[in-house]
């Protein structure tokens, strides 16, 4: 294996945050707490993610969505719901318990604040790219103490752009006056993390929290996939 480069670049959700992965259903929370009554939930969540899944598979509706996303979640409620009988103030009161409950109940994930440090102390420099409005993850990092242990934060909502354009990585790069292959980059997505990296040069660390392995396709397959952010040191 390869040693680990001078400079390392972390994604934030769902690598450093549990934000999606390993967290409750949060659609289905608020639907049991706002329409209790209805014996339809599975259908209701299947509407739920069909709408989501079309939503977000638009490269510039998703970067709106992701720096407007209390309206976007709202857009995506009232789309799934209105067909089934849910009306707008209703369905617009689901999806904010939806995001309210979302950000509340995120957490770091295990081994996250040690294996920072220990990369620093090693000597590594390390820097934050994350796809994101900047008043939602400024937030988080604020929330976790996070923003000290990097020496770059660099947030799609205050670029202009995010991951996987290429301009996020070049701008890491510049930053750590660093050549490719002396970056890796570290994060949970195979798209915007893994390849977005790969596509400059950069070292791509696939992190699979669930252990659901690396499936051939036609991507590049990851340079290195960890299951543990421990294994980085």
């Amino acid at each position: 294996m390869a040693p680990l480069t001078r400079v390392v670049l972390f994604d934030l959700d769902d690598t450093l945050l549990h934000f999606t992965s390993g967290q409750p259903d949060f659609w289905r929370l608020a639907l049991e707490r706002f329409v209790p009554e209805r014996e339809d939930h599975t259908a209701l969540l299947a509407a739920i993610d069909a709408v989501s899944s079309e939503f977000w598979a638009e490269p510039e509706r998703a970067f709106w969505g992701r720096q407007n996303m209390i309206e976007a979640r709202r857009r995506v409620a009232l789309r799934a719901l209105a067909p089934l009988g849910i009306e707008q103030p209703l369905a617009e009161r689901i999806a904010d318990e939806m995001t309210e409950q979302k950000e509340a109940q995120m957490r770091p994930v295990v081994g996250c604040f040690e294996t920072l440090a220990a990369l620093r102390e090693r000597g590594h420099r390390l820097a934050l790219l994350t796809n994101g409005c900047s008043t939602f993850q400024r937030r988080k990092l604020a929330r976790f103490q996070l923003e000290p242990l990097f020496e770059l934060l660099l947030i799609e909502g205050e670029l202009g752009f995010g991951k996987p354009d290429r301009r996020v990585f070049e701008a890491a790069l510049r930053h750590f006056d660093a050549e490719a292959a002396q970056a890796c980059m570290v994060g949970d997505n195979l798209d915007a993390d893994v390849a977005g990296a790969q596509a400059l040069g950069i070292r791509g660390i696939w992190f699979d929290a669930h252990g659901t392995g690396y499936r051939p396709c036609e991507r590049r397959p990851p340079d290195r996939v960890i299951q543990r952010l421990s294994e980085l040191v």
